[in-house]
């Protein structure tokens, strides 16, 4: 047998392997959290309408919108192979400059202090 016939063989046998296995172990004894939507304890019955923290949605956009720097960050570098690599860094500069200087305006004006 050639190195394909055998690797197709062993993966067919293994995934028929597993797959019988994932029938007989499970043990279907169905209880009232197994059959409710929400295994948390979320109430889908409430009001949708719950109160939030402001103070968690300014954390929260924070976070996007660093995850977001960095995202655009990881490319960075290959920069250096393009024809004209300090304007890529000139502008990766320039956006990690204006999210510092975003982060420190929120933090004088107290926006990520939990207590009042």
């Amino acid at each position: 047998m050639n190195l394909m016939t055998t690797t197709f063989t062993v993966s067919l046998l293994l995934s028929l392997f597993l797959a019988i296995i994932a029938f007989w172990l499970p043990l279907m004894v169905p209880d009232h959290e197994k059959l409710s939507p929400y295994e948390c304890g979320f109430d889908p019955l409430g009001s949708a309408r719950l109160p939030f923290s402001i103070r968690f949605f300014l954390v929260a956009i924070l976070f996007l919108l660093f995850d977001l720097e960095i995202a655009l960050l990881l490319p960075l570098p290959w920069g250096d192979q393009l024809t004209d690599p300090h304007l890529t860094f000139i502008w990766a500069t320039l956006l990690l400059t204006l999210l510092v200087l975003g982060l420190i305006y929120e933090w004088i004006q107290g926006g990520l202090e939990w207590a009042e």
